[in-house]
């Protein structure tokens, strides 16, 4: 009896990667006029050709305020893979600022759709199609530089790599940074670095204040709540991280309360 497989790439899609390329939700585009009726800016970047076999288009609303993505569509010729990565970037794109969208990664996008969080989404064959997305997002933000950003934003903590093992960076005048602007850094470590793994557990976390530039308090949303690393090994990976991408004199609280079998009785 013949032998049935299923033909590439589909079997090494992740689920998450393989629903997104069947069920988008962001396939379309935006016209000039209904930027206009929401007031935004259309931004559209394009890559790839379809003569050459890929190629992707971007429409992002953007907010001429303070230079916030507001929303997102896209169109694609070619392969499905290219579909699956045009999907989760725009999810990841929306409130996000110019600035933010094009420090967007390869990796990051593959994060978004893994099931599990050491195997990855996309196989390694399609990494030209992530990077024709990239290029799109970069073309984007080439558009909006005229927008001013909001006042409390800073850019992101640069790159660890290349660092001698043990060694950290201390962001740039960080004390010199108000609450909302050290906030914001620390929400692109933990948005970039720390949320999409938690959530491959369909877990969560959200900052609740932050104190003298150095107590971090955070809640647990999801199943972090009955997880037992909550207050162990996912406490200290977020606090290494935060650490070595900001400063190391960083300490991090989970606000207990949060926290299943903490909450007060019930009077």
């Amino acid at each position: 009896m013949e032998k049935k497989v299923l033909s590439y790439p589909w079997y090494r899609y992740s689920r998450k990667l393989a629903n997104k390329i069947l069920f988008p939700l962001h396939a379309g585009s935006y016209t000039a006029r209904e930027a206009s009726e929401r007031g935004m800016r259309l931004s559209i970047g394009k890559a790839g050709e379809t003569k050459e076999g890929n190629c992707v288009c971007l429409f992002l609303l953007v907010d001429e305020q303070d230079g916030v993505i507001v929303d997102a569509k896209f169109q694609v010729f070619g392969q499905s893979a290219l579909i699956g990565a045009a999907e989760a970037a725009c999810e990841i794109l929306i409130r996000k600022n110019y600035d933010q969208a094009r420090r967007i990664s390869a990796d990051l996008i593959d994060r978004q759709l893994r099931d599990k969080k050491e195997q990855n989404a996309f196989p390694e064959e399609t990494a030209s199609h992530l990077n024709l997305v990239l290029s799109a997002i970069d073309e984007v933000a080439d558009q909006c530089m005229d927008i001013p950003l909001a006042d409390h934003y800073v850019a992101p903590p640069m790159s660890q790599e290349g660092l001698p093992p043990g060694e950290t960076r201390v962001y740039p005048d960080w004390d010199k940074l108000n609450v909302k602007q050290q906030i914001t850094v620390i929400e692109e470590v933990i948005a970039s670095d720390i949320r999409p793994y938690i959530e491959l557990d369909a877990g969560g976390i959200e900052i609740l204040n932050f104190i003298d530039g150095r107590e971090l308090i955070i809640a647990y949303r999801g199943s972090c709540t009955s997880c037992h690393s909550a207050t162990g090994a996912t406490l200290h990976a977020i606090e290494q991280i935060l650490r070595s991408k900001i400063h190391p004199g960083i300490v991090v609280t989970p606000d207990l309360s949060f926290l299943t079998g903490n909450n007060p009785a019930p009077s």
